[in-house]
């Protein structure tokens, strides 16, 4: 197990460009799965869980080419489908939550698709029933193995057909999407996410050969084909690395500029943290964090009530920033209500803060009030365990401001989400030791 030494309570200054999005990598990289052509993808993020995913797909048969820093070429003409049934594919499956999304590639072109019960976060429950639901609508017939927690469809065709999605998963969403350009006639998606990482999958099965309409709303049509072609794709900033280093850089009272965020993916992001009293400024397509040598403050609504910040499938809040929003607003000036709705066990990381100082009432596994100190009282550092990737991140931020040296243990869960992000943060001037 990994451990980050941090030495707090210093200011950093410089550039720092975000890493390629792992949402999208995960979904792009399954959808290479579609066609025996070449694809290539550029701006892979180098994270644990998108090389678990490549490892998977190498074990799986896809031939796999590295072109340079990020940058892949993936052929999967010879597909292995008997590693489906392997014990070391119930091994490798299960440790990364994104393999779900191989199902719906593995369906569409094979007629068969298996998975076991996936692991990743440890954030509350992430049910699976979108995906399979909407793989029997196009046909499939599903079938589990308790013992096992193993899932699997099969389907001699898959024929398009009208679905409403019980919610707006994203992940969900780009499965049966990715089941349903292959499918024999037309599928409508109502209720389908439309989150930027979604819409590039998109638009990379479109530049494959795929007929797909309405990206970029809740209602998607596909009108199947009978094959997909390679294609070369770029993978996004990610915009919760992005919303990581706008919260380090208020925490810190530092000056910080994020280069290369693709402004118009961002959405609310920008503006929620203004309502924290943070100072965002566009320049050009970089974000520009000015030091906050005064703090901030809290902006109040209307009628003078305290602030809620909630999360919402897309264009709302995502989810993934909570756990920074909560902890940059233990030091704002004013309180805030962070409503964390989709996952009950996210907010647990709050007792880490508490023992730092911080002034949090956890109301409920999905609620929390958080009074700010105004800088007037700091964290103190402590010593602590990284739950998940985005609870770990808003730990490391938190012991970057804090009084002392803070030790993080378990950062392979940071590890997950976010790329060398000891070597980046020391060239702005942060003391962080990885043991």
């Amino acid at each position: 197990m990994g451990t980050f030494k941090i030495e707090g309570g210093h200011q950093l200054k410089g550039e720092i460009t975000p890493q390629g999005a792992k949402n999208e990598a995960l979904q792009i990289l399954c959808a290479v799965l579609l066609t025996p052509d070449k694809v290539t993808i550029n701006n892979i993020p180098n994270i644990i869980d998108v090389n678990k995913l490549i490892d998977l797909l190498e074990n799986l048969g896809v031939k796999i080419q590295k072109n340079g820093k990020g940058s892949y070429t993936f052929q999967a003409d010879e597909v292995n489908l008997d590693y489906l049934q392997s014990e070391q594919f119930k091994e490798d499956g299960k440790g990364l939550r994104g393999s779900i999304m191989i199902v719906g590639p593995l369906l569409a072109r094979f007629g068969k698709g298996y998975i076991p019960k996936p692991g990743g976060d440890k954030i509350g429950r992430r049910r699976l029933d979108t995906h399979f639901e909407g793989f029997i609508n196009l046909g499939a017939k599903f079938r589990y193995n308790r013992e096992e927690y193993f899932y699997g469809v099969e389907a001699d065709e898959l024929k398009g057909t009208y679905m409403l999605l019980d919610e707006a998963s994203v992940t969900g969403t780009a499965n049966i999407l990715m089941a349903a350009v292959l499918a024999k006639g037309k599928t409508t998606i109502y209720n389908a996410a439309c989150e930027p990482y979604l819409q590039q999958l998109c638009k990379m099965l479109n530049s494959m050969g795929a007929d797909i309409s309405g990206v970029g709303s809740n209602l998607l049509e596909i009108e199947g084909v009978e094959s997909l072609n390679g294609c070369e794709h770029t993978i996004l900033p990610d915009m919760i690395e992005i919303g990581s280093w706008i919260g380090l850089a208020a925490m810190t009272k530092s000056e910080i500029t994020v280069k290369n965020v693709s402004w118009d993916d961002l959405g609310q992001i920008p503006n929620i943290f203004r309502k924290l009293g943070i100072t965002v400024e566009q320049k050009g397509d970089d974000i520009f964090i000015p030091s906050h040598k005064d703090g901030f403050e809290v902006q109040s609504y209307i009628d003078g009530s305290i602030l809620t910040i909630s999360d919402a499938p897309w264009p709302g809040f995502t989810p993934d920033l909570l756990s920074i929003i909560l902890t940059i607003a233990t030091q704002a000036r004013g309180s805030v209500l962070v409503h964390q709705k989709m996952f009950e066990s996210r907010l647990f990381f709050t007792d880490k803060l508490i023992d730092m100082g911080a002034k949090i009432i956890l109301c409920d596994p999905h609620r929390a009030t958080v009074i700010g100190h105004d800088f007037k009282s700091q964290l103190k550092a402590t010593t602590m365990t990284s739950p998940d990737i985005r609870a770990g991140i808003s730990l490391l931020i938190a012991a970057l401001s804090a009084k002392g040296t803070s030790t993080i243990h378990n950062i392979e869960q940071i590890d997950r989400g976010y790329e060398n992000i000891d070597e980046r943060l020391r060239a702005i001037g942060a003391r962080i030791e990885r043991f």
